[in-house]
C-alpha cells in the first residue's frame, strides 16, 4: 500500500504544477491539517483514492467550508485496506482559537476511545497535528507536544504515528523520521510518501473508509467550541 502523508505547506508539484497521473500510485493520502480546504479538495478529485483528514490549528475555516470529498477522522478509528488508522488533530492550548487542546482534553479524547481500540485489537496508524512530548516537538509554547500523545504510544504501541505542525524549515536539524520504542514517528510536513505491506481483508472493503466509531461524544474546548 502507498500512502501520501501531507501537513503545513501545500506542495507546488501536487498542486501549482500537478500534471494528471503524479497521483495515480497512491492508495490512500492522510493530511495532518494546516493545508487549505481546496487543496484537499483538489488532491482528492485528481486521486484515485480516498483523503482523510484531522485539523490542524490554523483550520478553523473548516468550520464553514471543510474540504470537499474527503474524510474527516477527528476522534474517529477507520478501517482502511485491513489498516486500522485514529484521527486526533489539535495542538496544545497557546492563545484562544479552535482546535487546541489541553493536556486533560486531549487524555479525555484518548480516554473515549480506548474501549474501541481494545475491540480493535490495537491501532496502525496514528494520524495527528502536533507530535508528542519531546519526539518532534519544539521549544516555544505553540509547538510543544503532548504528553498525552507520548503515554498513548507507550501504552499501544502504534505502527506509525504521522504529524505535522513543526515545520522543518524552522531548522535545529528535525529529522524527518524517528523510531520510539516500535513506533516509527513520520514528520508529514509538505509531503511523504510511507509504503507498506498490503494486508489482508475483504474483497467488498477494497478502497473503502469503514468508519469504526460513531464520534456522537462532545469535548468543549476552552473557548466553547466542540468537537463533532
Amino acid at each position: 500500500m502507498k500512502i501520501l502523508t501531507i501537513s503545513d505547506e501545500e506542495c507546488p508539484f501536487l498542486w501549482d504544477y500537478y500534471v494528471p497521473g503524479k497521483l495515480d500510485d497512491y492508495d490512500l493520502i492522510l493530511s495532518c491539517g494546516d493545508l487549505k480546504a481546496s487543496y484537499l479538495s483538489f488532491l482528492v478529485t485528481m486521486a484515485k483514492c480516498p483523503v482523510l483528514y484531522v485539523h490542524g490549528n490554523h483550520d478553523g475555516s473548516y468550520r464553514f467550508a471543510p474540504p470537499e470529498g474527503c474524510d474527516c477522522i477527528d476522534d474517529a478509528i477507520v478501517m482502511f485496506n485491513g489498516l486500522r488508522i485514529l484521527g486526533l488533530g489539535g495542538c496544545r492550548k497557546y492563545h484562544p482559537g479552535p482546535h487546541q487542546y489541553t493536556e486533560w482534553q486531549m487524555r479525555q479524547r484518548i480516554n473515549r476511545l480506548k474501549w474501541k481500540i481494545r475491540m480493535l485489537g490495537g491501532i496502525d496508524i496514528v494520524v495527528t497535528h502536533a507530535p508528542p512530548e519531546g519526539l518532534g516537538d519544539d521549544d516555544d509554547p505553540a509547538h510543544w507536544g503532548f504528553a498525552a500523545l507520548r503515554e498513548f504510544l507507550d501504552r499501544y504501541h502504534p505502527r506509525y504515528l504521522i504529524h505535522g505542525h513543526v515545520h522543518m524549515t524552522y531548522g535545529h536539524n528535525i529529522p524527518r523520521v524517528r523510531d520510539y520504542n516500535g513506533t516509527t514517528l513520520i514528520n508529514a510536513f509538505e509531503r511523504y510518501t510511507l509504503e507498506l505491506p498490503d494486508r489482508e481483508y475483504s474483497r467488498k472493503e477494497k478502497g473503502q473508509v469503514i468508519f469504526k466509531t460513531s464520534r456522537k461524544y462532545k469535548i468543549p474546548d476552552d473557548d466553547g467550541l466542540v468537537l463533532k
